[in-house]
């Protein structure tokens, strides 16, 4: 998420799809360095399900995120600790299953290559297949100058290339 608005909207639209559930908490981190921090029991006692959803959250450094947790009622009380403790580590599996990512604005390289991207374990966007191969590969703005020496000796002289935009893309961790 990029607002606390489209957080709330999401946990809205979750609560709606689970009507029937007796409890759908929620954690939500939002701003670049995690500014906003909201959190709701939605029934639970206090301080046994957002609070610790929250804490996960925070634990693994994330931000821009929102993450809810229905439960239905199925007649077994878990208590106060057991409340945490399922609560928590439901965020913290999900976490662990979905994996994290880190957002960032990469600048554009656009280059006329062959098998420089395997060697170098790079993605491609934007790729043409004209009389030459040409491709955007998006880095760190401090690794153009590395990656355009490497290019140029890998190709022997005979490679073009030239900066090309920018782009936001999820670089997993």
């Amino acid at each position: 998420i990029s607002r606390e608005e489209e957080g709330r909207e999401y946990i809205a639209q979750i609560k709606k799809e689970h009507h029937k559930a007796n409890h759908s908490c929620s954690a939500m981190i939002v701003g670049d360095d995690g500014q906003i921090k909201r959190s709701s029991d939605d029934g639970e006692p206090s301080g046994t399900a957002g609070v610790p959803m929250l804490t996960v959250l925070e634990k693994q450094g994330l931000t821009n995120v929102v993450a809810v947790v229905t439960r239905y009622f199925g007649g077994i009380k878990l208590g106060t600790g057991g409340l945490i403790r399922a609560y928590s580590g439901s965020v913290a599996h999900a976490i662990e299953e979905i994996g994290r990512v880190e957002v960032k604005e990469l600048t554009g390289l656009t280059v006329e290559l062959t098998n420089f991207l395997e060697k170098e374990g790079l993605q491609e966007f934007d790729t043409t297949f004209l009389s030459d191969v040409s491709t955007t590969l998006f880095v760190e703005k401090s690794d153009i100058e590395k990656l355009g020496q490497e290019l140029t000796e890998f190709y022997q002289g005979k490679v073009n290339y030239e900066k090309s935009g920018k782009k936001i893309v999820e670089i997993p961790i």
